[in-house]
Order: structure tokens, then C-alpha cells, then sequence
């Protein structure tokens, strides 16, 4: 029987049909092994993804330096349509891996990226290029934000709810690095001529140096191509994790959903909005000091805090944590008044970098805490109504398991809204007062509803 559990080497298929992730035996004998190749696979691919959902935040600022006259309010719009329709595509990926199967799902998600990416190089090279046309390209790149949803979903069958929280925070952490990477990888690239054999002609520019703007997206593609295939022929589908749609919908009815939506709002959608304004917010605070050569610490520092915030709440629960996270994102967004110039002078840069590498951390941490306590609320829960049905123990375990996996996609939709939310807001505030003050009181008023929420709702319970 033993067999039957996993694909034999060889096979054409790849779905396994038995997986008791909860079975210490089968676990440690067969799933352990399974689980963690297929996150292997995963993180990387949801690496990629995270390039390719923030490209335009290295693109939209060079394409006047190579022949393009967008007006600065377009070049903004082009930066954030990624993240709108990012967190809306979410919502239908979110449920896409019980229906189509994580490998098929995996590869075919990461697959389509080449398009906007290969789109997006030629298109760069031709100043007639219409803004209609990179407004689509911007969309097209927001189906990579979408992978998320579908990526932690697939993760979550895989492993048991003790370990939850440490892979999932693996998988989102180490993908969030994906920010930090293309931030890093895309300004070296457009330095040097890599695609000429394939039509990639650059720019020259007034100091004389060539600038290769297609190579920041073309640069992502043989890389996206290799790991489509290694999600096609190394991962597996879970039989188990089979489910339509409408077995998945009765989620969105849990009130737990949407209050945990809101926490995740503040810590994955902090994440994701301050690595998107924050940039844009340095230069118009502190405009001597070059912040494209500091501004992949924050994403970066933030990712890796994702990964140990999963992996501590395992240790010493999701809700303990998080709701120490809230304190201290509140204590550090009043901080960051400390640090701004007033009427133009003044400010220390030093000072509000630290406070805003910290919030990166805070957000990071909080990333992985939060989606260990869905893990752990969304599988209690489904298990007590499954007792009161009088349900088996397996038909308990399977429900509960669809549930989170629809629950995490889900809430992961909600929380990248921060992507568009946080940066309109620093550009709202700074037309309307100057200053980005005022949106930071808004970010502290939240961050402190947050602590009362954590600690009302799901602090005092034992």
C-alpha cells in the first residue's frame, strides 16, 4: 500500500494519492522528502514572480532617459497598476490549486511571465511605444503578484500544522526576496550589453555610457523558462487537495477571515507599499542622497524577517507574536516623525533609514506570523464543525486543509492592496501638506487598531 502513496520513478504522473502529512511515521518516512522538494521548487519560482511583479519599479524611472516623454503622474500609474491588478487576480488564483493541481498551476503560472517580460523589452526600445501599450504590460506584470495566492496555498497541503508556519514562511520570505532582488539585479543589467544576438540595442545617454533598459526585463526570461520546467517535472499534485470551487467558497462566510484579512493588510501590504514608496519617498525628503544604491536593504531585510517570523510562531505561537510585531510597528511609525525635515530642513536621512529598515522588519516578521495563525485558526475551526457533523477523521483533515489553503490565498489578495494603498497615500499627503506626516499618522492609528484587534479577539483565549 506503501506505493501506491507516492509516484514511481518514471511515471508519467505525478499526483499522489495517499499524503498524511499529520502521520509521524509517514511523515518522517515519506513526506518530509516530498514536502520539501516541492518547496524547494516553489521558492524560487515565487522569487521570480516577485521580480517580475515589481519591474516597473526600475523600469518606469529610466524610460525618460531613453527617448519616452510620460508625464511624472503617468510614470507613477505605471508603477502601481502591477499591484492593483496584482491583489485583484489573487482572489481567483487563491482557489486555483485545488481545482487545476499545484504542479500544473505552478508551472503555468510562473510559465506566462515570459510574455509580459519579453513584451516589455522590445516595447522599450521603441520611443513610439504608446502609453496604452506599457499600461497593458503593467497589468500583465501583475499576474505575477497573483502567484503568491496560489503559491502558499499549494504549500500549505504539503505540510503538517506543527511545520506550517516555518515552510510557509519559507516560501513567502525567501519569494518576498524577490523585491530586493530585482532592485539589486536590474540596475547592474542595463549596464551592459547581455541580449545583442537577440535585438537588444541600448541608449545613449549624456555622459556617454549606454543604458540596455530591455535587459531589466529580458534578463528574468531564461530564468523563468527553467523554472517552469523544474516545477513541471519536480513537483506533485495531492490528489487529497482536489476541490472545486464551490467547495472552497463557504470560506469567505468565516468572520476570521476578514478580521485576519485586516492584520494582514498591515504586514504583508506594509511590506510590499513601503518597498514601493520608499524610494519615492527619499528622494522628495532627502534629494542629495543617491537611495537607489541603499534602497534594496529595507525588501531585503524584510523578506528574511518574513521566513523567521513563521518559523518563531511555531515556536511560541502566531498570536503572541504578532501582537508584539503591532507594538513595535507603532512605536516605530511614531518614530519616523522624529526623523523628517520640517519646511525643508532639518530631518536626519540616517535616522530615518534606521526606523525604516526597522519597519521593514516589523512588516516581515509579521508576514509570517499572521499566516501562521490562519494556518491554525482556519484548520481549527473546519475540524470542530467536521466533529459536530460527526465526520471522519480523514474527511475532517481534508476539509480543513481546503480551507486554509482558500484562506491563505485569499487573505494574501486583501493584504496586497497595501502595494497601491501606502505609496497614493505618501503622494496624496505630500500634494496636500507638503509632507508625508499625515500619512504616517494614518499608518499609526492603524498599526495601533491592529494591537486592539490581536489582543481583543484572539490574546485573551486560551
Amino acid at each position: 500500500m506503501q506505493h501506491s502513496s507516492i509516484p514511481e520513478k518514471g511515471s508519467s504522473s505525478r499526483v499522489i494519492t495517499e499524503w498524511r502529512p499529520e502521520d509521524p511515521a509517514f511523515w518522517q518516512q515519506q513526506g518530509h522528502a516530498i514536502a520539501s522538494r516541492n518547496l524547494w521548487i516553489s521558492v524560487p519560482c515565487l522569487l521570480l514572480a516577485f521580480c517580475v511583479w515589481m519591474l516597473f519599479s526600475a523600469v518606469a524611472v529610466n524610460l525618460p532617459k531613453v527617448g519616452f516623454r510620460f508625464t511624472t503622474d503617468q510614470l507613477f500609474m505605471l508603477t502601481a497598476l502591477p499591484s492593483v491588478s496584482g491583489a485583484l487576480l489573487r482572489v481567483p488564483y487563491s482557489f486555483m490549486v485545488p481545482v487545476f493541481g499545484g504542479r500544473r498551476w505552478t508551472a503555468f503560472s510562473t510559465g506566462i511571465l515570459i510574455i509580459p517580460c519579453v513584451w516589455l523589452g522590445f516595447a522599450v526600445q521603441d520611443p513610439t511605444t504608446p502609453f496604452s501599450a506599457f499600461i497593458i504590460i503593467s497589468l500583465l506584470c501583475g499576474f505575477a503578484g497573483a502567484n503568491f495566492a496560489s503559491s502558499m496555498a499549494n504549500i500549505s497541503f504539503f505540510f503538517p500544522k506543527q511545520k506550517q508556519g516555518g515552510a510557509l514562511g519559507l516560501n513567502g520570505g525567501l519569494g518576498n526576496l524577490g523585491v530586493s532582488v530585482m532592485q539589486l539585479i536590474a540596475p547592474l543589467a542595463v549596464s551592459f550589453s547581455i541580449f545583442a544576438a537577440f535585438g537588444g540595442t541600448g541608449a545613449v545617454q549624456p555622459d556617454g555610457t549606454m543604458l540596455y533598459l530591455a535587459n531589466a526585463a529580458w534578463i528574468w526570461v531564461p530564468l523563468l523558462a527553467l523554472f517552469t520546467l523544474a516545477a513541471w517535472f519536480g513537483m506533485n499534485e495531492l490528489a487529497t487537495s482536489k476541490a472545486s470551487l464551490r467547495a472552497q467558497l463557504p470560506v469567505l462566510k468565516r468572520s476570521h477571515l476578514w478580521i485576519m484579512s485586516f492584520l494582514y493588510l498591515a504586514t504583508f501590504g506594509s511590506f510590499i507599499g513601503f518597498s514601493a514608496g520608499f524610494a519615492m519617498l527619499s528622494k522628495t525628503q532627502f534629494p542629495e542622497v543617491q537611495i537607489l544604491h541603499f534602497a534594496f536593504f529595507g525588501p531585503l531585510i524584510g523578506a528574511l524577517a518574513r521566513s523567521a517570523g513563521g518559523a518563531i510562531s511555531d515556536r511560541l505561537g502566531g498570536t503572541r507574536v504578532t501582537l508584539v510585531n503591532f507594538v513595535m510597528m507603532a512605536i516605530f511609525s511614531a518614530a519616523l516623525f522624529l526623523t523628517l525635515p520640517t519646511g525643508g530642513t532639518g530631518g536626519s536621512f540616517i535616522a530615518f533609514f534606521c526606523v525604516f529598515l526597522m519597519l521593514f522588519l516589523t512588516a516581515g516578521l509579521g508576514s509570517g506570523s499572521t499566516f501562521q495563525m490562519i494556518s491554525v485558526i482556519f484548520r481549527k475551526m473546519a475540524m470542530e464543525r467536521a466533529q459536530k457533523r460527526g465526520g471522519s477523521e480523514n474527511e475532517a483533515m481534508r476539509e480543513a486543509a481546503t480551507e486554509t489553503a482558500a484562506a491563505l490565498g485569499f487573505i494574501s489578495a486583501i493584504g496586497a492592496i497595501g502595494g497601491f494603498f501606502i505609496p497614493k497615500a505618501f503622494g496624496t499627503s505630500l500634494v496636500l501638506t507638503g509632507s508625508p506626516a499625515g500619512a504616517m499618522k494614518v499608518f499609526l492609528v492603524f498599526y495601533i487598531a491592529c494591537v486592539v484587534i490581536t489582543w481583543a479577539i484572539y490574546g485573551r483565549k486560551k
